[in-house]
């Protein structure tokens, strides 16, 4: 699902400006449209004139004029909070316009020119930010200015960005000795290295593996918008017959449908292997160096482990605290898988001969099952999920619970043919934002779905700058004559991250270090925005049949409801496993003898995660933590999902879930404040008691 970071990539994305004030104006950058204001609709970037070549001496250009910036701040004599924490707040403009278009697109549509220039850019950005961090005269200013913050007449949001800005530099190592310092320096270039070369490992290893298939015999079962599709995919290539890769809208509707069994073995353990086949792109090695360098990092800034580090700042607070929430769940959910394994033998023992339930069985004959227990399966549903339906019903409920519109924009640039472009107003008309939407698979785009921003929302000098959101996402294509019709799992993806654009767009700050929030945090207004997806109401509004344009029919809807909490102890236990297996990495205090592949079983058999199950993420292609992002914080979805699921009963409780008191109150409370207060001050005032763990037990049938 989605990564909204920001870097909510999350998610995710750096957040940007529009370049109105670029110092650097020699002849060299004067042509360089990264260096020039955004002459363009709204300012978003202009996608049109920007090549590859303008990405690195723009990145230089910016940390040389942020880096005069930072001397001129710490050379203030008299600091106040406008002087010191509120310029060091809004230097570094440029790179603020810079890097959100660089890293959206080598995220959404990279080559292998884009990715030579990461590896570049990617240690100057990490040992400019610790000239910053480590700069003594600089952080002596920010703590002086915190030691004396009482008597400085702050407001709310002025206090909150000189805390997290005096803590931020002591979590990036201030108070460290020379020596020390020095040591930070190294091991953060390295770590951002070895980050990079993981994604791009993982990229690699994913766009490599294709599976043709010349005999149409051997593809039975599967249905015929998926034959079609791999049809398309080997013309394209060049190739005779069916082409499935490893992106999930093709191996996925493989692993549910087809009925050839070896070829699902295939499929699945090329998907599992990923990284993980000493050759070029092996990330075994990287894993490795990457956890014990994290770890000697955490030691060096005296935490116990990287654990400890990565949690202080947010929700959780402690590893302990984690993992009693994971354990909560864990064992629920394992005993309900156990249950779903025991009833696909049972239907398997039927068949002649029977066999023994295996990984790359699991979604085939989950789908068999669910189809004999409710006469449903996801070929029934596609037909009414026609991308542009889904669309339409993501905008009618932002529309019914806080009034905004969309409308689709032409004239805008874009970085690819693909991206479609629109403008969010609010109730009153007035311009909220820009969202762009990208939602197709291709060789340069990384895996998965994540919401990012090219430029933040921000109060400045009295105005609010608006917002330019993104959300990427690699769904089922069209084929032939058959628009792209998605699967259920599709449709809530589309309305997670169309929470997290939510986040972005409604965002009422004045300082960029208030925008962001905790990890654990960040998904709760994605998440919340899946229990819309699939309610009658709203299914009554999109889902449409693309052939007839007939609404679906209420036993179907009927049997969607019944089945809603179907097949929750394997998407529950994947889940968990990947969230155990990324805590339990960055828990270790030693590291001397790490063998990935051996570690990775015993942390999964210590769980008694059953063989059928493997766990969503296994360590190779595990980008969430090793990819940097959700580093000892993938537990974050779940985490946040015990707000969510508390918080839609607030709706629920009302007897109307698109209640518009209590709609204007999560807008007021939880999306426009960002990270002005506490996060779970936020979640008390919106909901006026901390969250309970019984709705999401209850959602996903485990209570």
């Amino acid at each position: 699902m989605c990564m909204k970071v920001k870097v909510v990539i999350v998610c995710c994305l750096a957040a940007g400006m529009t370049v109105s004030s670029c110092r650097h104006s020699s002849p060299k950058n004067s042509m360089n449209p990264l260096l020039q204001p955004f002459e363009t609709p709204f300012g978003v970037p202009a996608f049109d004139r920007i090549g590859n070549e303008h990405y690195l001496p723009a990145v230089e250009a910016g940390i040389s004029d942020h880096l005069e910036e930072i001397k001129a701040i710490a050379g203030i004599r008299k600091p106040t909070f406008e002087n010191v924490i509120a310029a060091y707040d809004r230097s570094g403009e440029i790179l603020r316009n810079v890097l959100p278009v660089f890293y959206g697109i080598s995220s959404a549509n990279t080559s292998e020119e884009l990715e030579k220039i990461n590896e570049t850019i990617t240690p100057l950005l990490s040992g400019h930010y610790d000239n910053i961090y480590l700069n003594a005269e600089l952080f002596d200013k920010i703590k002086s200015l915190y030691g004396r913050k009482d008597a400085l007449g702050l407001d709310d949001e002025q206090s909150r960005l000189l805390e997290e800005t005096y803590r931020s530099f002591v979590r990036n190592g201030a108070d460290l000795s020379a020596d020390d310092k020095l040591k930070l320096r190294e091991l953060n270039r390295d770590i951002s290295v070895l980050q990079l070369n993981f994604r791009q490992n993982l990229l690699a290893e994913t766009n490599a593996f294709q599976l043709t298939v010349e005999d149409e015999k051997q593809l039975s079962g599967l249905p015929e918008i998926q034959k079609h599709a791999a049809a398309e995919a080997a013309k394209a290539a060049g190739k005779q017959g069916w082409l499935f890769t490893l992106h999930n809208p093709s191996i996925m509707p493989f692993l549910q449908f087809a009925d050839n069994r070896e070829l699902r073995k295939q499929l699945l353990e090329a998907y599992l292997n990923r990284g993980n086949n000493n050759n070029a792109h092996d990330n075994k090695e990287i894993v490795t160096q990457l956890v014990s360098k994290r770890l000697e990092k955490a030691k060096l800034l005296k935490y116990i482990n990287y654990a400890d580090y990565a949690l202080s700042n947010r929700m959780a607070k402690t590893s302990e605290n984690v993992y009693t929430l994971l354990y909560r769940i864990w064992t629920p959910a394992l005993k309900k898988a156990q249950e779903e394994a025991a009833e696909m033998q049972r239907f398997i023992n039927k068949s002649s001969p029977s066999f023994e339930l295996e990984a790359w069985d699991w979604r085939y004959y989950s789908e068999k099952v669910m189809k004999n227990k409710f006469d449903l399966n996801e070929a029934s549903l596609r037909p009414y999920f026609r991308l542009e339906n889904v669309r339409e019903g993501i905008f009618w409920v932002a529309n019914r619970l806080y009034g905004i519109t969309f409308t689709e924009l032409t004239d805008l640039p874009k970085y690819h043919e693909e991206v479609v472009a629109y403008e969010c107003k609010d109730a009153d008309g007035t311009h909220l934002g820009i969202l762009y939407l990208d939602f197709f698979p291709r060789p340069g785009k990384r895996g998965g779905a994540w919401c990012g921003t090219y430029r933040d929302a921000i109060f400045e000098n009295g105005q609010r700058i608006a917002p330019v959101t993104t959300i990427v996402c690699n769904f089922t294509r069209p084929s032939g004559e058959t628009p792209a019709l998605l699967s259920p799992d599709e449709v809530e993806t589309f309305f997670h991250e169309f929470g997290h654009a939510l986040h972005n767009l409604f965002l009422q700050v004045h300082y960029y270090g208030t925008s962001d929030v905790p990890r654990d945090f960040v998904e709760l207004p994605s998440q919340i925005m899946e229990h819309w997806a699939f309610q009658p109401e709203v299914l009554k509004q999109y889902a449409k049949h693309y052939r007839t344009g007939t609404l679906i029919p209420d036993d179907l809807v009927e049997k969607m409801q019944k089945s809603s909490k179907f097949g929750q102890g394997f998407a529950t236990a994947e889940y968990m496993a990947a969230s155990f297996l990324d805590m339990d990495y960055h828990i270790l205090t030693n590291t001397d003898s790490l063998d990935v592949l051996k570690f990775e079983k015993e942390s999964m058999d210590k769980l008694g995660l059953i063989r059928q199950i493997p766990p969503r993420y296994r360590t190779a292609y595990f980008n969430h933590t090793m990819g940097g992002g959700y580093t000892a914080g993938y537990y974050s979805y779940i985490w946040a999902e015990v707000l969510d699921a508390d918080a839609f009963q607030a709706f629920v409780e009302t007897g109307d879930i698109f209640d518009k008191a209590t709609a204007t109150s999560f807008r007021k409370e939880i999306l426009e404040k960002g990270g002005i207060y506490d996060a779970m001050l936020m979640y008390f005032n919106f909901r006026g008691a901390e969250p309970q763990i019984n709705a999401l037990l209850e959602n996903r049938g485990l209570k």
